[in-house]
């Protein structure tokens, strides 16, 4: 059986892999300074997240990434980079945190948990850029990144204040957007072939 406290640590996890999706290196220099002062415990192996030159770097990384985001037309590139650097960064996060857990299963929550919360938010911040790039040329690009950056930071922040409310508010948004985009792709298709009714009035002669 796993324990309440290895309950908690899934949910740290999960709730930092899918703030990785929005932004890649903010959500692991909340959890550098997180295990540094004890706030988070951090797994075997894992001490090095908390060190002096791992935070020197995820800070400078974090700061760099964010500023990049503001650079048009580079914040669209970005996206195929981040990606990728998402996924890996939602599985060390989540596997930084799991303590007491036995291996198989600790690396598929891992695996599949860290990494797909990571790949859908990430899924989700991709649309919304292509979407204000096409309908604004960009111009409304920073507003969206504005919003990553705050939303990775509130959810990486909860993910190890308030684990269980981080995962439910993240749950509640994932679902919010696919069926939103379900509502754009299939809607549109369902209307589109929706027959068009045509009068049988004919004009009187």
């Amino acid at each position: 059986m796993i324990s309440a406290e290895s309950l908690i640590a899934v949910a740290v996890g999960l709730g930092l892999a899918a703030a990785a999706g929005m932004r890649v290196f903010l959500p692991l220099f909340v959890l550098g300074v997180s295990g540094a002062t004890g706030v988070v415990p951090l797994a075997d192996g894992w001490s090095w997240v908390a060190s002096p030159a791992a935070l020197i770097g995820l800070g400078t990384a974090m700061a760099l990434e964010i500023g990049a985001y503001y650079i048009p037309w580079l914040d669209n590139a970005l996206d195929v980079i981040a990606t990728p650097a998402a996924l890996i960064a939602g599985m060390i996060a989540t596997a930084s945190v799991l303590i007491d857990v036995p291996p198989m299963l600790k690396w598929a929550i891992v695996i599949i948990g860290g990494g797909g919360m990571a790949g859908l938010t990430q899924g989700a911040s991709v649309l919304a850029r292509a979407k204000s790039s096409a309908f604004t040329g960009g111009l409304a690009n920073p507003a969206v990144s504005t919003v990553e950056w705050v939303g990775a930071l509130l959810v990486a922040l909860l993910a190890v204040l308030l684990p269980i409310a981080a995962l439910l508010l993240v749950l509640t948004l994932i679902v919010f957007v696919v069926r939103r985009t379900g509502r754009l792709l299939f809607g549109k298709q369902a209307h589109a072939g929706k027959p068009v009714a045509v009068s049988s009035d004919t004009p009187s002669s």
